[in-house]
């Protein structure tokens, strides 16, 4: 049994141009019109599931997938205390934490999820995902990308920093028993 499962990058935000830690802030006007006129070019899928933030049930909702299904365990990374605060901010008040943040994957400083932590979430969600035949669509936050990317290709964890995923992008992983290929980065409304 092949298990496809595409994830959604949700839509820019003031936020994310901040590069600011994901605060509740909502999808912004531009976003929103980018995943309206995108919402043709979702595939199909006999499951759809999203992220449980504000801006990935609102990137959801503008691609038409409303019915959309919140699981838990592909909510973006928890940075605890640093929730809300731009990097440079965090930067400027705790250079070591950042510094150790960014060098060592079981790391946090924030008290809140490592890097290492936050990747073994999410691929546990995976491995239950292979199990499910057929097609799955999920909108989620860009690191939950970039941890899986990680995980399948058996990266190391330092690789989490190094993997972009611009919003409003499909990523694809498929496969069986296990054994995942990915498919990275393609533009909404582009060919499959």
């Amino acid at each position: 049994m092949t298990s496809r499962v595409i994830f959604i990058s949700a839509a820019i935000s003031e936020a994310l141009r901040e590069a600011r830690f994901d605060d509740g802030c909502p999808v912004d006007a531009a976003g929103v019109r980018l995943a309206r006129a995108a919402a043709g070019a979702v595939p199909v899928a006999e499951r759809l599931w999203v992220s449980p933030t504000v801006r990935c049930r609102e990137t959801a909702g503008a691609l038409g997938l409303e019915s959309a299904l919140d699981v838990a365990e592909l909510a973006g990374l928890d940075v605890g205390h640093w929730r809300g605060a731009t990097l440079a901010e965090v930067s400027a008040k705790e250079p070591e934490a950042v510094a150790r943040w960014l060098a060592d994957p079981g790391s946090a400083p924030h008290e809140g999820e490592s890097v290492r932590a936050f990747c073994d979430r999410v691929a546990g969600w995976l491995d239950t995902a292979s199990h499910l035949s057929g097609r799955t669509v999920a909108v989620v936050e860009p690191e939950v990308v970039r941890a899986l990317v990680v995980r399948v290709l058996g990266a190391p964890e330092a690789a989490f920093w190094r993997v972009d995923v611009p919003p409003l992008t499909a990523t694809e992983f498929s496969g069986r028993a296990g054994r995942w290929n990915v498919r990275a980065g393609r533009p909404l409304g582009e060919p499959a």
